[in-house]
C-alpha cells in the first residue's frame, strides 16, 4: 500500500479541518471503474490526550496543556471501532472491531500528521480488511508521515451510558476506560450535537466521557493519559455521500 496524498484539504473552516486526523493507506482508484457500492456505521468508543472537550473539532492544533519537558504539542489518540452495521460489495462487515492508535502532531492544517497504527482482529477476512481500508480513507483524509497495519490481536469492546471500555490484547497492547461525565446534571450522558465527526455526513451525536485511562502499549512510541479527553459516537457513510 502506498499513503494516501491529497493535493488539497476538503473545504471548510475550523470544524472540517479537523478531517485531517488520519487516513489509511490505500491505493489510487484514479483511471480505475467504480469500486462496488458499500455502507458503513460504527460506533467509536474514542479518548486522546487532549483536555476535555477536545478542541480538535473547532481547530487544528491540539491542546497545549499536554505539552511538557519543552515537547511540541500533540494529540496521541486510541479509537476502538465496532461495526454496527455495513457491507462492501458482497462482503458483509456487521460485528467487525479494529482499533487506530495515533499521534496528530503538533498542526494539522497543513493535511500532513504524525503516525497511525490499525490493529485487526484475526478473525477479519482479506475481503473485510480491503473493505475497511477502502472506507476508512473518506473519513479521514489525510497524509501521514507513517502509517502502519499492526500485529492481528483480540479486541475486547462494551459500553453503556455510564461506562465504555475498549482493551486491545486484553489491555496488553491498548486500552480506554471511559466513564460518565462527572459534570452531568444527571445519570443521562452528556451528548454534543450537530457538530462535525470528521467528513462522516451524519452522527448520533458526541456522548462525551472523561477517560479514566487510554494508552497504547506497543511499538516504537508507546503513550499513556489519564483524566484526559473521551467520547463516544456512531457515525454512518455510505459510497453515495460522495467525495
Amino acid at each position: 500500500m502506498n499513503h494516501l496524498k491529497l493535493s488539497a484539504l476538503i473545504p471548510g473552516a475550523a470544524v472540517l479541518s479537523v478531517l485531517l486526523l488520519m487516513a489509511l493507506v490505500s491505493p489510487s482508484t484514479e483511471g480505475q471503474a467504480a469500486g462496488p457500492d458499500w455502507s458503513f456505521n460504527a460506533t467509536v468508543i474514542e479518548a486522546c490526550t487532549c483536555q476535555m472537550f477536545c478542541p480538535c473539532y473547532f481547530s487544528t492544533t491540539p491542546s497545549p496543556a499536554h505539552a511538557e519537558h519543552g515537547e511540541p504539542h500533540f494529540c496521541r489518540f486510541n479509537m476502538g471501532y465496532r461495526v454496527n452495521k455495513g457491507s462492501f460489495g458482497p462482503t458483509r462487515l456487521d460485528g467487525l472491531k479494529f482499533w487506530i492508535a495515533g499521534d496528530l502532531g503538533d498542526d494539522f492544517g497543513d493535511g500532513k500528521t504524525e503516525w497511525a497504527e490499525i490493529t485487526f482482529e484475526p478473525s477479519v477476512t482479506k475481503e473485510q480488511r480491503d473493505a475497511i481500508t477502502t472506507i476508512i480513507p473518506k473519513v479521514f483524509p489525510v497524509e501521514w508521515a507513517s502509517f502502519t497495519i499492526g500485529k492481528d490481536a483480540p479486541i475486547e469492546w462494551s459500553a453503556s451510558d455510564s461506562r465504555a471500555v475498549a482493551k486491545l490484547d486484553g489491555g496488553k497492547a491498548g486500552e480506554v476506560v471511559l466513564v460518565h461525565n462527572p459534570s452531568a446534571m444527571t445519570a443521562e450522558p452528556t451528548v454534543i450535537k450537530n457538530l462535525q465527526y470528521f467528513a462522516a455526513p451524519r452522527n448520533d451525536g458526541f456522548v462525551l466521557m472523561p477517560n479514566e485511562i487510554q494508552a497504547y502499549r506497543v511499538g516504537a512510541k508507546p503513550f499513556e493519559s489519564k483524566g484526559t479527553n473521551g467520547f463516544m459516537i456512531t457515525y454512518d457513510i455510505t459510497s453515495k455521500d460522495g467525495a
